[in-house]
């Protein structure tokens, strides 16, 4: 059993995140993109296949519920929970565009997609960033070491440096957990 090695090696990736001031200022770009959003009456959508719907799920529940502070609801939603639309968005366009359709029903200039990949070469979530950028949206996302390279599609591309699955999950959910905790406090800490 190699426990204390994963333990290390999530550490290491930890800490590797904590020296890069280049990915500290990103997250605080998130934060603050996804602030406005919701100070001005938008709406934060997340995405993921996988292990990353699952995190989508939990981090949009942190915001439309509660982290820390008993306030307000915040409208802030994973697009995969309809299973209806899904396979009937599947079945009829492809599972390549289930994300982008959604988006295009429920985005509006404003809102933020967040997007979470840990190889950052989903189709599906490569056509949502296209659909949120052609319809104005603010694009958040959350990869690999090896995600998308073209910064200029998103508006935030945190890359976590690693490209073991499970340590990049962690990383995505640890600053999901930042990003949240930070939200609420601009938003509604006195």
């Amino acid at each position: 059993m190699n426990t204390k090695k994963t333990i290390e090696e999530s550490i290491q990736i930890k800490q590797r995140i904590l020296a890069d001031e280049y990915i500290l200022s990103l997250i605080a770009s998130a934060t603050e993109m996804i602030v406005t959003c919701l100070e001005t009456g938008g709406k934060v959508l997340w995405c993921g296949n996988g292990g990353s719907a699952a995190d989508s799920q939990h981090l949009a529940a942190e915001l439309s519920g509660r982290f820390y502070l008993d306030r307000k609801a915040l409208h802030s939603e994973a697009l995969h929970l309809n299973g209806s639309y899904l396979t009937a968005a599947a079945n009829d366009y492809g599972f390549d565009q289930v994300f982008a359709r959604a988006i295009e029903a429920k985005g509006k200039m404003g809102d933020v997609l967040v997007v979470m990949s840990t190889s950052g070469k989903s189709k599906n979530i490569l056509n949502a960033i296209d659909q949120a950028n052609e319809m104005g949206l603010k694009i958040i996302a959350l990869t690999g070491e090896a995600g998308i390279k073209d910064d200029k599609r998103t508006n935030a591309n945190i890359r976590i440096p690693s490209t073991t699955t499970p340590r990049i999950q962690e990383c995505h959910m640890l600053i999901g957990h930042i990003i949240c905790e930070e939200v609420e406090k601009k938003l509604f800490a006195k």
